[in-house]
């Protein structure tokens, strides 16, 4: 017996040196002397497009729903809980919608009819309900005509679904036309399904038009503004650049249905609601009361890219409609309005207060430049009327704005038929910057690594504007940001890295989405009412921008770029203003590996930083439960020797830091 136990602690020891042995055997060598190419600014950004309630009803911190009557229905969004409609109601009243033809852009207000005004209420029920915390102040205006005064006052409660008040405040209309009235009320407690309710002291006629309610709490406290906590989440990121307004949005199901960006600018109270494109697109997760109020139009998102520090790229449409719905095509002799659009919003943007639309943009509150950049024609066209109008905006916008980038598009499939059309054409152009798209399995990201080893380097830059690892697929609406789909991306995000020379931007899509509200998933970041947080995805996107380098350096096994082989990936940077060099791992086998890195041509401190973001199960991810479930955890490193030694856990993604003497 004891023989026997001694022959297994041998025979144990034997195999866990042994192991060892073989896993020392992983040695990657970085190359820290030679920088291989720059790394653009722009590398890890954000992709913006108002699906899944992005805009109204999540970063625009509007709480009211169809605050203007705009809807097709033009009461969606109000209830009347006293009024029927097959009566009088002279115990209560009621609301009819008035429409004015002459006003283009907001031909809709209410006209509220107060019978009794102990038993008359006029509700909003929000988006998804109303988010409210105790001792937050809320702002709320309206317009309102008055007739003959017969409203003393108009009261203004959030009550919960037991019609307990949980905040009010009052507003004294003076006046029989139109006036703008403001007030502001704190919530006593929290709630995140809030509804505001509207009574009137006095009986009689009232207009109400523009209700609309706002925290005071928003993104740098700006009036009307944007919810903080998301764009928190954003500017945490620190990202290179902003896509907006989106996809498929900017093309529109027909091209009356598009995205016109001059119809988001001027007063908010003059842009014109418009049907969301996404309302209905899915029949299984229809959304009939989703609109866009266009509160958040091109000026806020000039104003937001600003803000988080991100290169503003606005994509609008080329003159067709999204060709997955009708691919309405514009003939190309009635193109030109659609070019022009592309040429005004460059004046928008960049034009000095001299010109009619940089003087609009100074009006807005913003009398300097945006300093735009880049520009993107059509979403994800794709076949010979995409190439044939390309070439039109092309040519105008480099005659006018020679040094403005433009974003041509290679469709919707990394690969196929259409890809290689538009690819091959594209180069033909010498295109500058090509947007390629892919929604893949998460082995497809991790098979993909090598996607742009081969790429030439004097073609076209690459941008990998929408792409996300889709883990299950129901009935087409993919569900989960589990952990597996996140450390896939990271393992193909080593390969956009590593080919830094010909991929130029990159970004996650869609960006959010709302978590009673939403048309397609994953989403990168989820919020309700109350709360927001980071998905797994998330913190893989953060930990790849926030070490991104300035410099490429070479990262190889056996003289290799690692692209899977061992279930290791890896890409290798060197930042030039922390002075520091920068290697990101990626570990996806299901048992940890020990890899020794040497690091040559570079003396390095013995302290380094080493960041981790792992998670033992494939199924893992965050949630609004447990928002930090899959997060990094920093500690110190301590170089011994010349090479670092590092134990990559399972399923798991390791940032290693080392400054340079």
């Amino acid at each position: 017996m004891k023989h026997n136990l001694i022959s297994r602690i041998t025979l144990c020891g034997l195999l866990i040196s042994g192991f060892y042995a073989n896993a020392q055997k992983i040695i990657l060598e970085v190359d820290a002397a030679k920088t291989i190419t720059k790394i653009q600014p722009t590398m890890f950004g954000l992709f913006f497009e108002d699906i899944n309630f992005a805009a109204d009803g999540g970063l625009y911190a509007e709480m009211i729903k169809n605050r203007s009557f705009e809807f097709e229905k033009p009461l969606m969004g109000w209830e009347q809980p006293n009024t029927k409609r097959l009566s009088l109601n002279q115990q209560s009243g009621f609301a009819l919608p008035i429409t004015v033809l002459e006003n283009k852009t907001n031909p809709n207000f209410c006209r509220v009819q107060v019978n009794d005004d102990k038993g008359y209420a006029l509700v909003n029920e929000g988006f998804r309900g109303m988010g409210v915390k105790k001792e937050a102040k809320y702002n709320l205006s309206l317009k309102a005509a008055n007739h003959d005064g017969a409203i003393k006052k108009i009261i203004i409660q959030f009550i919960d679904k037991d019609k307990k008040v949980l905040g009010e405040t009052s507003i004294v209309p003076t006046s029989n036309d139109w006036k703008s009235y403001s007030t502001q009320f704190t919530a006593t407690q929290t709630e995140a399904k809030a509804k505001l309710k509207i009574t009137f002291e006095g009986t009689g006629t009232i207009d109400l038009d523009m209700i609309s309610l706002f925290p005071e709490d928003t993104w740098k406290n700006r009036k009307n503004g944007l919810r903080k906590d998301i764009v928190q989440l954003l500017y945490n990121m620190k990202p290179g650049f902003l896509r907006f307004p989106g996809g498929c949005i900017v093309e529109g199901r027909t091209l009356a249905d598009r995205y016109q960006w001059k119809n988001s600018v001027g007063e908010v109270e003059n842009r014109k609601t418009r049907i969301n494109r996404w309302n209905m697109e899915f029949p299984q997760k229809a959304a009939p009361d989703y609109f866009q109020s266009f509160g958040l139009g091109f000026f806020e998102y000039f104003q937001l890219s600003e803000d988080i520090g991100a290169a503003a790229l606005p994509v609008l449409s080329c003159g067709m409609a999204c060709q997955y719905n009708t691919g309405e095509l514009t003939p190309i002799d009635e193109i030109d309005p659609y070019v022009q659009d592309a040429l005004d919003l460059i004046e928008f943007a960049n034009g000095s207060e001299a010109t009619p639309w940089g003087k609009l943009r100074s009006d807005m509150g913003h009398p300097k430049p945006f300093n735009l950049k880049y520009i993107g024609v059509g979403n994800e066209q794709w076949g010979p009327d995409y190439i044939e109008r390309y070439k039109i905006f092309e040519k105008a916008i480099k005659e006018k704005y020679p040094k403005i980038t433009i974003v041509s598009g290679s469709g919707p499939s990394p690969d196929g038929e259409y890809f290689d059309y538009g690819m091959q054409e594209l180069r033909k152009l010498n295109a500058e910057l090509v947007d390629e798209h892919y929604y893949k399995s998460p082995q497809w990201f991790r098979d993909n690594a090598a996607r742009y080893d081969n790429y030439d380097r004097k073609g076209p830059k690459v941008f990998a504007g929408e792409y996300a690892a889709h883990s299950t697929i129901d009935n087409k609406l993919i569900t989960k940001n589990n952990w597996e789909s996140a450390f896939s991306e990271a393992a193909f995000m080593t390969g956009l890295e590593r080919n830094a020379e010909v991929v130029h931007l990159t970004s996650y899509a869609p960006l959010m989405a709302h978590a009673e509200a939403w048309q397609w998933a994953p989403d990168m970041i989820w919020f309700n009412n109350l709360e927001a947080y980071g998905s797994a995805n998330y913190q893989v996107q953060k930990l790849f921008s926030l070490n991104k380098g300035t410099d490429l350096l070479n990262i190889t096994k056996d003289g290799k770029p690692l692209t899977g082989q061992n279930n290791l990936y890896a890409s290798a940077v060197k930042d030039a203003n922390t002075k520091e060099i920068i290697v990101k791992l990626v570990n996806t086998s299901p048992t940890p590996q020990e890899v020794a890195i040497d690091l040559k041509g570079s003396k390095l401190e013995s302290k380094g930083t080493v960041i981790t973001l792992v998670s033992p199960n494939l199924a893992d991810e965050n949630s609004f439960e447990t928002p930090q479930k899959i997060i990094p955890t920093t500690s110190e490193y301590k170089l011994k020797g010349e090479k670092a030694q590092m134990n990559l856990p399972a399923y798991s993604i390791t940032v290693l830091k080392l400054k340079m003497k």
